[in-house]
């Protein structure tokens, strides 16, 4: 069968059934190096750093604040156990949940249970006004309980 061709656009495009190159149907690809001297500038877009912006903290006022904060700390080895504490649990929690992800089926089952949660959670607390109400005064005591002010 001989290759027959349309023209279509300014493009020569090979029949169905006809033997095309690979050349062909991959497109050129110019490989010179893009710089950004060829970039289109637009004056626009230039954004200037003041020195009088005091909203952003440098490097070195952060690390003064964290070491003031941290020499202000009375008991360090509490702080430490639970920072290692929180750690571990962090790693635990990786693996237990990497190991409910292998088992065939559970992962599906778990996202279910979630979407079920989810759900109910809208339906109990987000729907309407007087649920919000109930919502928004138990975030407040539960605010208070943890501030130590209740």
């Amino acid at each position: 069968m001989a290759a027959s061709t349309a023209l279509l656009g300014g493009a020569r495009l090979a029949a169905v059934g006809a033997a095309v190159p690979p050349s062909v149907l991959l497109p050129r690809r110019n490989l010179t190096p893009l710089r950004l001297q060829d970039a289109p500038r637009l004056s626009l877009l230039r954004a200037k750093a003041s020195s009088d912006d005091t909203s952003a903290a440098s490097g070195d006022e952060i690390i003064a604040d964290l070491k003031a904060k941290w020499d202000a700390v009375e008991n360090k080895t509490t702080v430490i156990t639970y920072a290692g504490g929180a750690i571990v649990a962090l790693w635990l929690t990786s693996v237990i949940v990497g190991a409910i992800n292998s088992v065939p089926l559970l992962p599906n089952i778990m996202e279910l249970v979630g979407l079920g949660y989810t759900g109910w959670f809208v339906y109990r607390y987000l729907l309407f006004k007087e649920s919000r109400k109930e919502l928004a005064d138990d975030i407040e005591s539960l605010k208070k309980k943890i501030a130590g002010t209740e």
